[in-house]
């Protein structure tokens, strides 16, 4: 029961800071501080998206959007953990791959959507794919760290035991390194929610990405506005899962929980 309801603090101490922000943007605006033709306030904003849900778009554009978030978010996510796994193992594979996978880890995503657009042209495909790029990357990163910051003794005792390499990654490497893995998935969903914008500008029909632009070309601010807000709220309704999967996962792991609840009086 006591954490039940330490649970619900948290939430409750997590919505104050958004609730009081909603509150001074919509006095702004009500007010003329904030001019409605350019940024319309909260109530405008919320208006806007229920007459889209009423119709039946909203729903249509959420899960266009969150499909392709999600598909490429597992694709790159998946690649990222094979090919990590490769170079943060053998180092070989390592001296010679890592150095390019980081230098086109520094290209801007918006570089790419031309090249994907050539490749592939402007269909599911090129979306899927721009997406799985901005996802790869952080999950690569933090899983090959994680894989070469695994203590060596560890390793030791796994040739002990005559571990094969496929072992020693399941028994030793994988349960060492997951806390990293759970970090680069985070990082990775993040990115996909942000490259979906770049990849909804690709020729799309449907998606929030599309949804602002149509608000852009309209002049109806509050549909960017809503879809801005509709962008927030997936992405972290889909971080929190995470979270939760990770939370499931990793349930022997301690973490610091803040200076104040790890004082003892």
């Amino acid at each position: 029961m006591k954490g039940k309801i330490k649970i619900n603090a948290t939430k409750i101490r997590g919505m104050i800071l958004p609730i009081i922000l909603i509150i001074i943007w919509q006095v702004f605006s009500s007010v003329g501080i904030f001019e409605k033709h350019l940024l319309p306030g909260p109530i405008v904003v919320m208006g806007a998206l229920i007459e889209l849900l009423k119709t039946g778009e909203l729903i249509t554009h959420v899960l266009a959007t969150t499909y392709r978030v999600l598909s490429g978010f597992l694709i790159g996510a998946s690649i990222a953990i094979i090919f990590g796994t490769l170079t943060g193992y053998y180092t070989k594979a390592f001296e010679l791959c890592d150095p390019l996978i980081q230098a086109l880890r520094t290209i801007p995503s918006l570089a790419w959507v031309p090249l994907f657009i050539l490749w592939l042209g402007i269909g599911e495909s090129s979306k899927l794919s721009l997406i799985a790029v901005g996802v790869f990357f952080p999950v690569y990163l933090n899983w090959v760290m994680g894989i070469r910051g695994v203590d060596p003794k560890y390793i030791e005792v796994g040739a002990m035991y005559h571990f094969t390499p496929m072992e020693t990654i399941r028994k030793i490497l994988i349960p060492a390194t997951l806390p990293f893995l759970f970090t680069g998935l985070r990082t990775g969903l993040g990115l996909g929610w942000m490259f979906v914008v770049a990849a909804e500008l690709m020729g799309a029909s449907s998606g929030l990405g599309y949804l602002m632009v149509l608000g852009q070309n309209s002049s109806a601010p509050e549909l960017i506005l809503g879809s801005i807000i509709m962008f927030a709220v997936l992405g972290n309704i889909t971080d929190t899962v995470l979270i939760y999967i990770e939370g499931k996962v990793l349930h022997w792991k301690e973490s610091f929980k803040g200076g104040e609840n790890n004082v003892s009086h």
